[in-house]
């Protein structure tokens, strides 16, 4: 694609990279057919190639965002599945996460939708906060059938359709809080490693047994684990509501708290259990790049940073000898099967962990979660959850194994009405479980079936 940028925008380092991102794309529109927005609605700006386009015509004539050009921005999912496909290497992750952060600067939102994206940005990556929103959320739920509805269908949404997304996900119960940051957990026998694991926000108040299931397994295979005191939202969230501000502030200070805690008692690995989380932190060096200060420690925590499977995936683990009939879906968050490329590797963990694996239909296609997405854009997440929802049935699994808890809440059975009757698990809760770990929740609908008779 031909770029008109003056020399004067050019010595801008994000205008540099967002000239080399539109000089890679050829036109040719391979990332129409795995883009989930366009698959729904059929419109070619609904796509990464008409995004472009948009993101093009803004950046390079220094336009104040339109109304039209940031409905598009906000309707895409940052999933990436474009750029698996995308023949020519275009990066356009960090196309659309610039865009985003000229249309915040930018672009004046409904007083309404400032407030509540503000409320979400504020509230999520602060756990203790959160917490008492859920409880919050949840005495509020019945609250949301006296919200005016729109029609089924409307694709723009207006701010009571997305307080409704928002009630709707609020879980009927939470579970008691895990460990503190600053707790080490020893090795069990010879110490062959030592890792962090990143606490995450959202998920150690949703589900913190995800990783108190990946300690248990790690330290039963010789591996010290340690959560590091003073650690911060890694900044994801934010990032992806073009906030790169507080974003930016976030990284800075895990980058400083993983770093001393390299320096002073050694790390193998930062490993995380949230693969959206990971896409962000695994980007760090790139999101620092032009920083004297941090691009050094920046680029040494994303070398550092590994999903929990691909650890896994280099230890000598004692799998169990014995198969079960047990059919698991493995659901590939998008996160980590576009933004990291790990494909196989759970699934190839959960098979000699006895599990039977099945692949899901259109596995490339987006559940609909995305961050705060299903709350921002509830009429398109909808609709993916129920097409994500129907291809896993197709493939009849006694269990869903995912890794990552936006695509957990999303399609899971215990957050709202409209979530899949399968249990939805970790892969590492599994992994857990079948290597000499406990049973995770996997409800009451299990009892007599396969899962249910099923001893390790």
């Amino acid at each position: 694609m031909k770029t008109e940028f003056s020399p004067a925008q050019l010595a801008d380092p994000d205008i540099q990279e967002a000239d080399k991102i539109l000089r890679a794309c050829v036109h040719c529109g391979f990332c129409t057919a795995t883009c989930p927005t366009y698959v729904l609605l059929g419109d070619e700006l609904d796509s990464p190639r008409g995004r472009i386009y948009l993101i093009k015509d803004m950046l390079e004539n220094e336009r104040t965002p339109t109304p039209e050009v940031v409905k598009h921005v906000d309707r895409c999912l940052s999933c990436l599945a474009c750029m698996t496909t995308c023949p020519s290497g275009v990066h356009y992750m960090h196309l659309i996460d610039q865009a985003r952060v000229v249309v915040e600067e930018k672009y004046t939102r409904p007083a309404g939708e400032r407030a509540l994206r503000a409320l979400l940005a504020y509230v999520l990556p602060r756990p203790g906060l959160f917490r008492l929103s859920m409880i919050g959320a949840r005495l509020a739920k019945p609250l949301a059938a006296l919200l005016p509805a729109s029609p089924k269908g409307t694709v723009t949404p207006t701010l009571f359709d997305r307080l409704r997304a928002m009630l709707a996900l609020a879980p009927a119960h939470l579970p008691s809080p895990g460990p503190a940051g600053g707790t080490v957990f020893p090795a069990q026998g010879a110490r062959r490693g030592r890792v962090a694991i990143l606490q995450g926000c959202a998920q150690q108040v949703l589900s913190p047994g995800i990783n108190e299931a990946a300690i248990r397994f790690l330290t039963r295979q010789g591996i010290e684990v340690v959560l590091v005191a003073d650690e911060k939202c890694c900044g994801s969230l934010t990032h992806h509501m073009g906030d790169d501000h507080d974003a930016l502030r976030r990284a800075r200070g895990n980058i400083d708290v993983w770093t001393r805690e390299a320096d002073r008692n050694g790390l193998d690995a930062i490993l995380v259990t949230t693969s959206g989380c990971g896409t962000t932190i695994k980007d760090y060096g790139y999101l620092f790049r032009a920083d004297p200060a941090y691009a050094q420690k920046a680029a040494r925590v994303s070398a550092l940073a590994k999903d929990v499977t691909e650890y896994i995936a280099t230890l000598e683990v004692s799998w169990p000898e014995r198969k079960s009939d047990v059919v698991v879906a493995y659901h590939s968050a998008c996160s980590l099967q576009h933004g990291q490329k790990i494909r196989e590797l759970p699934k190839e963990l959960l098979s000699k962990s006895g599990f039977v694996v099945k692949d899901v239909p259109e596995s490339h296609l987006c559940c609909g979660s995305a961050g705060t997405y299903n709350i921002l854009q509830p009429d398109i997440a909808r609709r993916l959850r129920e097409r994500k929802i129907a291809n896993i049935a197709s493939v009849k699994p006694d269990i869903i194994s995912a890794g990552n808890i936006g695509c957990m809440v999303q399609i899971g059975p215990l957050k709202h009405a409209d979530g899949t009757s399968i249990p939805v698990v970790h892969t590492i809760e599994l992994l857990d479980w079948m290597t000499g770990g406990p049973r995770p929740d996997l409800g009451d609908t299990m009892k007599g079936s396969r899962v249910g008779t099923f001893e390790r």
